[in-house]
């Protein structure tokens, strides 16, 4: 049997293959930790807030240039001559934050008293490191910003280092192209010489060498014989390799006549032929009439008669003679293939012998024409400088302003009346997503971390078996809560800590004990109005009977029918209810379903079996002054232990006074004789015990009951310890129908279609406890 199957009573039961929790979507984690998300958004959007009260504001000054280069162009086509446009201007970029700018910038008396300085020693290296300086990606604007919390302090600082650049630039002027003139003038004479000088070579090495064509397309006969013998030369090395390849494998089969003649056949294409002597044809022409006369013969004689014998010795003469004249053929065939192996080889040797003198005179051959190239290359670029030079001083026109820049300041610094840091909806926006990121991280977190069944899917598929129903919460009265009201609820469900650190700056501690004393489940004192309560153990034990028509009753009647569909007829008169732990609402379970299945027409009787706890006592409002203990303690009957109940069919056995040992007793044959007993007389006997985790009654009682069913308490029950419960009612053999989900809120979408109802107007018809109301009718 597999490891993850076990039985369940007489049917197997499929476990899951992992502890872990179930897959839930995002959205449903958001929404059951949506207060821990919530409570960490304020947090940080207050911590923003906060900060922003607390930031000094800092204003950015701007000032906006456009340098233009109208300089000369010298030599563009050489790069390295002259720095491109477009690197120059980052190179202005950089020149605008150096040194001698900034520092000529600060060197001002006035600049130093300002307060953006108050507490700087090195301005110089304080403004290089503020000043910041762009170039328009879409232009060719430079930016020059400053940032001071006193805008006219900025605006000055900006305005003092856009003057000192002005200025640079303006002492670094040139007056006039004489200076361009002369340097182009010395650069020409300079290339006039090396151009004469490479002629001067050019000429004398075609003196040494004549005239030669190195072009290729020259038809050098060099060049061309050294081609043809080097394809010669490879194709006369397959050759060779082939032949020597044949020759191998004729050699190889020597002894072999036949297999030499066959391979003389299959090779008739490489053009080696042996012919076959005319001594050979009359030889097997000879044999052929011999096996002839053979055959002949035999039909008038045996094999001993003369005439066969000569026969047979004129048919093996002629063998012999054939394999001599194979032999022969094989001999001279392998010395053929020797033969053509050799020459092929001393035509290679020739040709190997050629490609290496030819190769030495195109090596020779090709040095000189390296040579040549490289004079021809000098000699062009040469040329090609005297020309650019020729071009440059002929279009060069002298005016006094070459070599200086353009600058024009598009946009003087102003003070800026609207501070640029901080920026509220960043910081406000980065906070709340930041609030979003941590506050999802930590719900994440948190639910990882809980292990409480949150929906009937996970009972399914942790538990492995099928959830019967879900009871709602049963609260007492009408929520008529003010809008104040709800949002303290609102904020009562969020943890406390959190709530704490969020909210006392903003409530008082009497406020908060206020919220205290409204929240769920705590009577609201003189406010004149209804909060829901818990209602008492009467009202809830016994809620089918006196409130026949609310949605609890309904889901106990769902439960009813989820076990008489459940388990085959007859085989579930016994029923156990319990639960993983205690307070999981299992006997209130038992009361209604029983009231339930009594309404039905079935004779039904309560045993309360909690010896730890007994409350059906309490909730029937009997005597327990004798019960199961003194029936199985022989002390009464049956008929004095029982006690009728509130609806006709229903009785009740209560658990009857304390007993010192209650395992030992729910163990004894007494027990099995009783429950048998009693089995005969009810249509269904129903078995309130205690929790399977502390004690072991509830296995024991398991054991001999026909199905149990287990109480799950919604957000409360745990996986493990529910598993726990599943594994130790099954390890006794018995027959868990399912579960049953107590205490489910009907604002939850989890467990069932209860919430469902909401969607649908279930609860706007029937009211908060679930009235059916009555129809009205029409008067004339």
């Amino acid at each position: 049997m597999d490891n993850n199957t076990i039985e369940n009573g007489g049917s197997k039961l499929t476990l899951p293959q992992t502890d872990g929790p179930l897959q839930e979507s995002l959205l449903q984690i958001v929404l059951r930790q949506r207060w821990i998300i919530l409570s960490t958004v304020i947090l940080f959007l207050v911590v923003a807030f906060f900060y922003l009260l607390k930031a000094t504001p800092i204003y950015t000054s701007k000032s906006r240039l456009y340098v233009e280069q109208t300089g000369p162009k010298i030599i563009n086509e050489y790069e390295g001559v002259m720095t491109r446009y477009s690197n120059y201007l980052y190179t202005q970029g950089e020149l605008l934050k150096s040194t001698p700018i900034v520092a000529d910038a600060v060197d001002n008396a006035e600049i130093k008293r300002f307060k953006t300085f108050a507490d700087v020693d090195n301005l110089t290296a304080y403004m290089k490191k503020n000043l910041d300086v762009s170039i328009g990606r879409k232009d060719d604007i430079i930016t020059v910003s400053f940032d001071s919390p006193y805008p006219a302090e900025a605006a000055q600082i900006v305005n003092a280092v856009v003057g000192s650049y002005v200025s640079y630039h303006s002492t670094r002027k040139r007056s006039t192209a004489s200076e361009v003139l002369g340097i182009l003038q010395k650069e020409k004479l300079k290339r006039d010489e090396e151009l004469s000088g490479k002629f001067a070579e050019m000429l004398e090495f075609t003196r040494e060498n004549g005239v030669v064509s190195f072009d290729n397309k020259g038809g050098n006969i060099v060049f061309e014989r050294l081609t043809r013998l080097s394809s010669a030369l490879t194709e006369a090395e397959l050759t060779t390799l082939t032949a020597k390849a044949d020759f191998e494998a004729v050699k190889s089969m020597a002894n072999e006549a036949d297999k030499i003649r066959q391979f003389a056949a299959a090779s008739a294409g490489i053009g080696v032929r042996v012919s076959v002597a005319d001594k050979e044809t009359q030889l097997r022409s000879e044999l052929r009439q011999a096996e002839i006369e053979l055959k002949d013969v035999r039909y008038h004689c045996t094999e001993d008669h003369p005439s066969v014998q000569a026969i047979h010795a004129k048919i093996d003469r002629i063998k012999q003679e054939l394999e001599s004249q194979a032999k022969e053929f094989a001999d001279a065939y392998i010395e053929v293939m020797q033969l053509r192996w050799i020459t092929a080889k001393e035509r290679g040797d020739e040709l190997q012998a050629s490609f290496d003198a030819q190769h030495l005179a195109a090596r020779d051959l090709g040095v000189k024409a390296a040579e040549y190239s490289v004079l021809q290359s000098e000699l062009n670029r040469a040329e090609r400088i005297c020309e650019i030079l020729d071009d440059r001083i002929k279009e060069l026109n002298v005016t006094e302003d070459v070599g200086a820049l353009n600058i024009s300041i598009l946009e003087v610094a102003r003070p800026a009346d609207i501070p640029s840091k901080p920026q509220k909806a960043k910081v406000m926006a980065m906070a709340l997503a930041l609030g979003l990121m941590f506050g999802g991280g930590l719900a994440l977190l948190r639910d990882w971390f809980d292990y409480r069944l949150r929906s009937s899917e996970e009972i399914s598929a942790v538990l492995g078996i099928p959830v019967l129903g879900v009871v709602p919460t049963m609260l007492e009265g009408r929520t008529i809560a003010a809008h104040g009201q709800k949002i303290w609820f609102g904020f009562m469900s969020m943890p406390g800590q959190v709530f704490r650190t969020v909210c006392n700056p903003l409530f008082s501690r009497v406020s908060w004990n206020r919220a205290k004393a409204i929240a769920p489940g705590s009577p609201a004192e003189g406010d004149g109005k209804t909060t829901p309560r818990k209602q008492t153990i009467t009202a809830r034990g016994q809620k089918v009977y006196l409130k026949p028509k609310s949605v609890v009753a309904e889901a106990y009647r769902t439960i009813r029918t989820a076990v008489f569909f459940g388990a085959p007829d007859g085989k579930a008169k016994t029923i156990l209810i319990t639960s993983p732990a205690p307070g999981d609402g299992k006997s209130t379970l038992v009361s209604n379903l029983a009231i339930t299945m009594a309404q039905a027409g079935q004779r039904t009787l309560i045993v309360d079996a909690d010896f730890r706890r007994p409350v059906q006592h309490d909730i029937f409002e009997i005597e327990d002054n004798k019960g199961l203990s003194s029936v199985l303690a022989g002390r009464g009957t049956v008929e004095e232990a029982t006690q009728p109940g509130p609806v006709e069919g229903l009785e009740i056995m209560s658990c009857g006074p304390e007993v010192p040992n209650p395992s030992e007793l729910l163990n004894s044959d007494v027990f099995g004789d009783t429950l048998k007993n009693l089995s005969e007389r009810y249509d269904r006997i129903i078995i309130d015990s205690p929790p399977v985790g502390p004690v072991a009654d509830s296995q024991i009682l398991a054991a001999v009951c026909d199905i149990v069913l287990l109480v799950l308490r919604a957000e409360k029950s745990t996986r493990r310890h529910s598993q726990q419960a599943r594994d130790s009612l099954l390890s006794v053999g018995a027959h868990l129908l399912g579960a049953v989900v107590n205490d489910v809120s009907r604002k939850r979408g989890h467990y069932g279609y209860y919430s469902s109802y909401g969607g649908y107007g279930y609860y706007g018809h029937y009211g908060h406890d679930g009235y059916y109301g009555k129809r009205e009718r029409k008067t004339g």
